[in-house]
């Protein structure tokens, strides 16, 4: 994988923050397991400012909007602000199938099973809200926007299964990968070739954050889609519409 160039990713920055794109298949920070000197955002943003430090995070495959920090009162300012409930978080997905979301609160409390994976429990899992609003319709997928009210591991996309809605792509939660063939009518594939999808990840995009730079100053900050997401909308207006 291409290494990208930070100040590439910079969407905002000021004396104390930085908001970049986070490419997708690139780690918030240093995960377990992952192999030693793997690249991630927290060792990107420490070549570039020294303090830096990651405000919350983004699973690996998931791309747009992340916070980071460059010294620790900043950190602190924008822990405060997420732990408070205070950051706007907007998500963009591609769902499986025709979901008439009009602002869909889900309220299922979501435990997380140490195994990389979470699951919905009534009885030992934590609060989790997300709100839902359907944005645009493809004959068999959905554009929606996602608000999580909460910050638990996979919200969104435990979230969206529930509603038999898993995310394009997301093998984890149900969803199946988006292929050409499936959409274009007379579709042919090459002699010995293996179809690829569309995107190879689950459709998930950190569209928009809003949050205080300041005591007195509000901002929001928009991520543009990505390449493959890009791609996939505009092969689904094209193909599935």
């Amino acid at each position: 994988m291409k290494i990208p160039k930070f100040t590439d990713l910079i969407l905002f920055e000021d004396d104390n923050l930085i908001v970049v794109n986070k490419p997708p298949y690139i780690s918030s920070l240093d995960d377990r397991g992952e192999a030693a000197g793997e690249i991630n955002m927290l060792r990107l943003a420490k070549a570039y400012a020294d303090d830096a430090q990651i405000c919350h995070r983004l699973d690996k495959e998931t791309s747009g909007a992340l916070i980071i920090a460059k010294n620790p009162e900043t950190y602190r300012f924008i822990s405060m602000q997420f732990e408070h409930r205070k950051v706007k978080k907007i998500y963009h997905a591609v769902i499986e199938g025709t979901h008439v979301f009009d602002n869909l609160l889900v309220d299922l409390p979501i435990l997380n099973t140490g195994k990389g994976s979470v699951t919905i429990s009534r009885q030992e899992g934590k609060r989790a809200e997300t709100w839902f609003q359907s944005l645009k319709y493809w004959k068999h997928y959905t554009l929606v926007e996602c608000r999580p009210v909460t910050g638990r591991m996979h919200q969104i996309r435990i979230h969206l299964a529930t509603q038999r809605a898993s995310i394009a792509g997301d093998a984890m939660y149900k969803g199946k990968p988006v292929f050409l063939s499936s959409l274009k009518r007379k579709y042919v594939l090459g002699k010995d070739q293996e179809e690829q999808p569309i995107m190879k990840r689950f459709a998930l995009h950190a569209f928009e954050v809003t949050f205080k730079i300041n005591e007195e100053t509000e901002v929001t900050i928009h991520a543009p889609y990505p390449k493959d997401f890009d791609t996939l909308l505009k092969l689904l207006d094209k193909f599935d519409s």
